[in-house]
């Protein structure tokens, strides 16, 4: 007999409580946003990314223990879930890492995070059957323009950036919707969240262990506590966002969490010297109103 998942798809899943967003979780959401860019800002800047990353993990799991401690164990249901979801995070992980090494932050960034929306959305309509709206359609364009917009390049030995953060936005799309099925069936999204977040802090590490013979970086250095800082911003963010789907519409929070590529595309230019063109200012923005409209209307 065939094991089957407890819901075919996003639409089946049980709903929020509300249909409307309050003010406060929209607050929360775009907060949830610009922690998003800050610790991938944080991870571009590394001079170590898969070190950084391997303890950006090892401090959201950290981060998460009090949550796996006090809270109860999540329903067998979504057990499947949560292991699929750890794996999909691990590949998310060391293709975003290899997006930032070898791509701008400006231009991986919301390649990958604008491209989730879309996979998302067109997966549905192939896999599932779903039917597009105008609306819906008019979102998807205007995400493919930004994206060929800001991935617009000369020289075909440059691909390689953009191609990585497209996949990454592949994983991002899968784990999004991996985790908006099991929060919705664990009875507790925060333990959802937080034992995923603890079987998340492992694979880096072992992978780092295995590559360098040693640990990410020195205990108690600068750079460790900058990433250990991070990693509590990665737990914040996305625990943010999961809570948020059990008060809200799924396309509402994670259309809004889009916003996050404007706060990235402001702290690449103020922060890590990159270049702010008016052609990335027009990208960016194409990618987030179509990731909005496309949230709105799934």
């Amino acid at each position: 007999m065939k094991a089957s998942l407890p819901y075919p798809s996003l639409h089946d899943a049980p709903c929020p409580p509300t249909s409307r967003m309050s003010i406060f979780v929209l607050s929360l959401v775009l907060f949830a946003a610009l922690l998003h860019a800050s610790w991938n800002a944080l991870l571009k800047s590394s001079a170590d990314p898969l070190g950084a990353l391997a303890v950006m993990t090892i401090g959201s799991g950290l981060a998460a223990l009090p949550l796996i401690l006090y809270l109860p164990l999540p329903l067998p249901e979504s057990w499947p879930y949560i292991a699929l979801s750890a794996v999909l995070h691990t590949a998310y992980n060391l293709f975003l890492i290899r997006a930032y090494r070898i791509g701008d932050f400006s231009q991986s960034y919301p390649i990958a995070r604008g491209s989730s929306p879309l996979l998302v959305t067109l997966g549905a309509a192939l896999l599932v059957g779903e039917q597009m709206s105008w609306m819906t359609l008019l979102g998807v364009i205007l995400i493919s323009v930004g994206i060929i917009s800001l991935a617009h390049i000369k020289n075909r030995l440059h691909l390689a950036g953009p191609i990585a953060a497209f996949t990454t936005g592949a994983f991002i799309a899968a784990y999004t919707i991996t985790d908006g099925l099991g929060a919705r069936v664990a009875g507790s999204a925060l333990s959802y969240c937080g034992w995923l977040f603890v079987l998340d802090s492992v694979p880096l590490l072992l992978i780092y262990l295995r590559l360098h013979k040693r640990l990410p970086m020195a205990f108690g250095s600068k750079e460790t506590w900058v990433a250990l800082g991070g990693g509590l911003m990665s737990l914040l963010a996305y625990g943010i966002v999961i809570w948020a789907v059990t008060l809200a519409p799924m396309g509402t929070v994670s259309a809004l969490r889009e916003t996050s590529v404007l706060f990235a595309a402001l702290i690449g230019w103020l922060f890590l010297g990159e270049k702010l063109s008016m052609r990335r200012i027009l990208s960016c923005l194409l990618i987030t109103v179509g990731a909005i409209i496309l949230g709105l209307h799934l």
